[in-house]
């Protein structure tokens, strides 16, 4: 840890992520709740928000991480940096203007520029940090993240109540500016560019054929289907676990809420101490069938104590797997391929997502609230089976061209 926290580039990646953390929530909120109050809480544009936040993720994951292959992944985040802060003052010229509704081309826009900022980070991750201490590293930053779940909207809220839209807008121009500006101190490694003479579409299919040969990212898209299938299926019916089973206000699902933030919080800053020291197939295995019980239990349950307690160390065995997960991506992904594998299993998470989103309400329409959570258990204990394949060392003698061959 010491050591770690030594590491120039680490600090200046962690407080860079400090600031982007702040920033997005005052983003994301200021423009929901402005959102809000321009449509007289329209369902349909207050969804349209949340969707043009997550739908590039899904669009643009794969084509940002193949750009940030070949790019220099330093001038890529300053370069993201600078594109956030012209969003931003898109919003605040049309605004200004009158033109409220753009701010829905705008958050697109900011989201679209983070999938090719995150995977160069992973980037200069790999280069600079050395093996036995990913795991601490993405510990921290978890831990970093986790916090911001919980008091991200409280900043927010805060923000935005105590001064408006505009001053919010201004305030993110300061904050996403001096990220930038921490950003630049990173060093120059020209080594880090992709020196391939390739077309784009031939790195994509070199992308898709060294996912498809690698056995352990192979079978982590099919952890990551099944999850993102069971994912989908629980997240718009959480709040009848409140209502319908704990017999609470919807307004109480703030705190099931804040209790999962505190579990990955708690569970990154554990992670970060002994991830080194465990099995990493143990670790998916144990979680995916622990997430497949719980599933069960949180629906059967009437009592919130042990709602909350099951949500707390759901949250709690998330952050070791996405720990281990990032881990993996960073120690043994070759170099040249970190940006496309992101590209390509983020998206296959996302998509099945939203097939399990699309199928949640109309499965509960017809049966009930305890088969859709019966459901999404089944398909996190199918996850543990190709966990089980996982191997978590390399042969360093593989090359690239065996992989995609």
């Amino acid at each position: 840890m010491k050591d770690l926290l030594k590491n120039r580039i680490f600090l200046i990646i962690l407080s860079s992520d400090l600031l982007d953390q702040v920033s997005i929530w005052i983003r994301n909120i200021a423009i929901l709740y402005f959102v809000i109050e321009q449509t007289n809480q329209n369902p349909i544009a207050i969804s349209a928000i949340t969707v043009l936040e997550f739908l590039p993720m899904f669009l643009f994951s794969f084509i940002g991480g193949t750009f940030a292959d070949r790019w220099n992944p330093k001038k890529t985040i300053i370069s993201g940096g600078l594109l956030s802060i012209a969003s931003i003052l898109l919003i605040i010229a049309s605004v200004s203007l009158g033109y409220w509704q753009a701010v829905f081309f705008a958050t697109f826009v900011s989201a679209i520029v983070s999938q090719f900022s995150q995977p160069s980070s992973s980037k200069i991750f790999k280069r600079h940090i050395p093996e036995e201490q990913v795991s601490t590293a993405l510990g921290l930053s978890q831990s970093l993240t986790s916090i911001f779940v919980i008091i991200g909207p409280i900043i927010g809220t805060t923000v935005y109540t105590q001064f408006g839209i505009l001053p919010s807008l201004y305030l993110l121009i300061f904050t996403f500016g001096l990220s930038t500006i921490i950003t630049v101190f990173l060093p120059k490694d020209a080594s880090l560019v992709s020196e391939t003479k390739n077309t784009v579409l031939t790195e994509i299919k070199e992308g898709f054929k060294y996912v498809w040969n690698n056995n352990n990212l192979r079978r982590i898209c099919y952890i990551f289907f099944f999850i993102g299938i069971a994912g989908g299926l629980l997240q718009p019916l959480e709040v009848f676990l409140v209502t319908d089973r704990l017999q609470l206000p919807k307004e109480a699902l703030q705190w099931l809420t804040s209790i999962s933030g505190l579990g990955m919080l708690v569970g990154g800053i554990i992670a970060a101490i002994i991830a080194e020291k465990i099995s990493g197939r143990a670790v998916f295995v144990f979680t995916l069938l622990f997430m497949s019980i719980s599933t069960i239990l949180e629906v059967w349950s009437t009592r919130f104590a042990l709602t909350a307690s099951l949500t707390f160390l759901g949250s709690f065995f998330v952050a070791f797997i996405q720990i281990k997960l990032s881990t993996l991506m960073i120690t043994y992904v070759e170099e040249a391929f970190i940006g496309r594998t992101n590209g390509i299993i983020t998206p296959v998470m996302l998509g099945a997502m939203l097939i399990g989103n699309a199928l949640s309400g109309v499965i509960m329409q017809n049966t009930s609230l305890f088969i859709v959570y019966f459901i999404a258990a089944c398909f996190m204990a199918l996850a543990s089976i190709p966990s089980l394949g996982l191997t978590f060392t390399q042969n360093k003698q593989t090359t690239n061209e065996e992989l995609i061959s």
